[in-house]
Parts: C-alpha cells; structure tokens; sequence
C-alpha cells in the first residue's frame, strides 16, 4: 500500500507517539502487540525502514530453491515478501505468520495489490505455528526480541525446517560480556542501555540469541552492525544478521 511506503513529518509524529508515550495494554502477548501496533500499522514501513536495517540484506542473501515452501514468522506487514522481487515466483508456498491482526490487514492489502497468489497470511503465534509441510527456509525480522520465551520460537522452526533447510534472522542485541572468540564485545554501556530502552515497548535485546543460534545451525553467514534510529543522530543501536542451516542430522537440533 502506498501510504506504508513514504514517510512523513505527521506520520512520524504518530509513530514516536506510539512508541514513546501511549502505554501498551492488555494481559496476553497477543493484545499487548495489537495494542501496540493497532494506532501504526499502515505507517509501519515508511518508519521502520530506517529504524530495523539489514532485512533486505538478509532476504537477498538468502538462496531461493526453485518450489521452496518459506515461512516468515513475525512477518508483519509482508515486506519481505516484496524484498524478494521477481525470486517469489520461485516459492510455491509462503506462510506470512503474525499475532497482530492490524500488521496482517495490511499484509492482506499489500498481496492483494501485487497479485501474490502463492501467499498465505496467517494469524498465529510463532512458538506454536505448525505448517503443513516441512520447509526450506524460516525468516525471522526483528520478531524475535518481541517474543516471551524466544527461543521457542527458535525450536519451533527448527521443528518445521527440512534438513539442510535455511533459517535467517535479523534483530537487535547485546553481546555477552564475553563473547565467543571472532564474536563482537559490546562496552557496559551499549549492554545496559539498549536492553533498558527497547524494554518500554516490550522489545527485549538479549545476550543469548546468537550463541542459542549459532549452537543449533550451521553458520552460513553472520554480520554484527550498527544502525541509525530516527531522530536520534548520534545513537546506533547493535544488530545482527545471520543465516544459519540445519544440519542433515536432524537429531543434532532441538526437537527436530
């Protein structure tokens, strides 16, 4: 949709409100991210955009099988699906998984209006989303800070990935003290501050993600950045890019 595509003083304006001042409500996972996002959907991208960097990195990174069955868990509005381009022609199969029926409303107008007919939106928690077939590829883009019990979410698609399948993510964290050796080190002050700060919206930077998926894949590619948020020119907050494959041994994956 065009409106979720160009930014806009006022509808910056409403965003940083959402994000700033309005309180998140309600007692599960599922009402506080409606919550949340109900006032900003159609305003998402054209946000989000220069705020949640490396997604179209990552998706163009990722190699794209010829009959590939992919899954995007926290898929939003379905902008990865446009970042793929001419390659979604190759999917026979896309499950856009999200828990924010107001994200999917505008995912449903974005498939509509490219004509996506291999494209499913689905209203579902990602630690619990079963497809129905075993897949070739799991994405996650900045999704996984903003689920309780994270790494479920992992688990779960590790579960649905084929052997020698691809999951790649992108997000925000902080590494550990001390890393693993080759791994980024973050000052005390990028660790304490960023989780503090992303903590009000519910989105929760975390130490342990890499390790957790860098113990469960294969690496296959990994960058540790920094990226600009709006408004705040002198701050950049760390993330990650990594693609990872399962391993043909299925039993060396956690419920696989």
């Amino acid at each position: 949709p065009s409106d979720t595509a160009r930014p806009t003083f006022f509808g910056d304006l409403k965003i940083l409100w959402h994000l700033a001042v309005r309180r998140v409500r309600g007692g599960t996972h599922e009402e506080r991210l409606e919550s949340f996002y109900s006032g900003q959907a159609t305003g998402y991208d054209a946000f989000r955009k220069r705020m949640l960097h490396g997604r179209r990195e990552m998706i163009e990174a990722l190699e794209i099988p010829e009959g590939a069955v992919w899954v995007d868990l926290g898929a939003g509005t379905g902008e990865n699906a446009e970042h793929l381009g001419e390659r979604l022609s190759r999917v026979s199969q896309a499950y856009l998984v999200d828990l924010s029926s107001s994200l999917l409303e505008v995912a449903r107008e974005r498939a509509e209006s490219n004509g996506w007919s291999n494209v499913k939106r689905v209203h579902a928690d990602a630690r619990l989303f079963v497809p129905d077939e075993r897949v070739d590829i799991v994405t996650m883009s900045y999704s996984l800070t903003m689920i309780p019990d994270w790494f479920r979410a992992v688990d779960n698609a590790l579960r649905m990935l084929k052997p020698g399948g691809v999951f790649g993510i992108v997000d925000f964290y902080v590494s550990r003290k001390y890393p693993a050796e080759g791994r980024r080190q973050h000052g005390w002050l990028t660790r304490s501050f960023w989780p503090v700060w992303f903590a009000s919206d519910n989105v929760h930077l975390n130490p342990d993600h890499l390790p957790y998926l860098q113990s469960k894949l294969e690496t296959v590619h990994l960058q540790e950045e920094r990226g600009k948020l709006p408004y705040i020119p002198f701050a950049r907050v760390p993330y990650y890019l990594f693609i990872g494959r399962k391993p043909a041994d299925a039993a060396s994956t956690s419920g696989a």
